[in-house]
């Protein structure tokens, strides 16, 4: 990183910054490739709600239930990894939807991931629309990245879970 930024043109520091703290300025149909990378990994793991139901029962229940933890884990962190890594690639790191969204559903009543994998990506793409619709409008004369919204409004949000689960 720090190469980058010692050999990148005033241009190239500005798209990298952008990059860093997040946003959907960069991302045109170039990038659907990409996106299409997407799709069969996506599809499939909303298919594999019942080992993670059992994994969220915890270890000993998913063992005795049959489930090979090992495989599992694995598949299902490559699964997460590749999604991630496509997702961070094309509009850079935008903190607080994955920690956020996936608990305050759950704090619904959604905790059958057949129900709650379509409902985080439903919600966590409506978080980000209203998120990029606050960065376009909050300055007039420029737009905020998503991830500097997403930071402000999703930390307070993030530190209430934290102590509501202290509870």
């Amino acid at each position: 990183m720090t190469w980058a930024i010692y050999f990148s043109t005033s241009v190239d520091l500005r798209q990298l910054m952008y990059w860093m703290m997040g946003g959907f300025g960069g991302v045109d149909w170039r990038q659907s490739w990409l996106m299409l990378a997407l799709i069969p990994v996506l599809l499939w793991i909303c298919c594999q709600s019942r080992p993670m139901n059992m994994l969220a029962l915890g270890e000993i229940s998913a063992r005795q239930l049959g489930l090979p933890l090992w495989f599992w884990r694995n598949v299902l962190v490559a699964a997460t990894g590749w999604m991630v890594g496509v997702s961070v690639a094309l509009a850079g790191a935008i903190g607080f939807i994955g920690l956020v969204i996936p608990h305050i559903l759950r704090l619904c009543g959604l905790t059958d991931h057949r129900v709650l994998l379509p409902g985080c990506a439903l919600a966590g793409a409506s978080a980000l629309l209203l998120a990029d619709i606050v960065a376009r409008l909050a300055l007039a004369a420029a737009e905020l990245p998503i991830g500097v919204v997403t930071a402000t409004l999703g930390a307070p949000v993030f530190i209430w879970l934290l102590l509501k689960a202290g509870r």
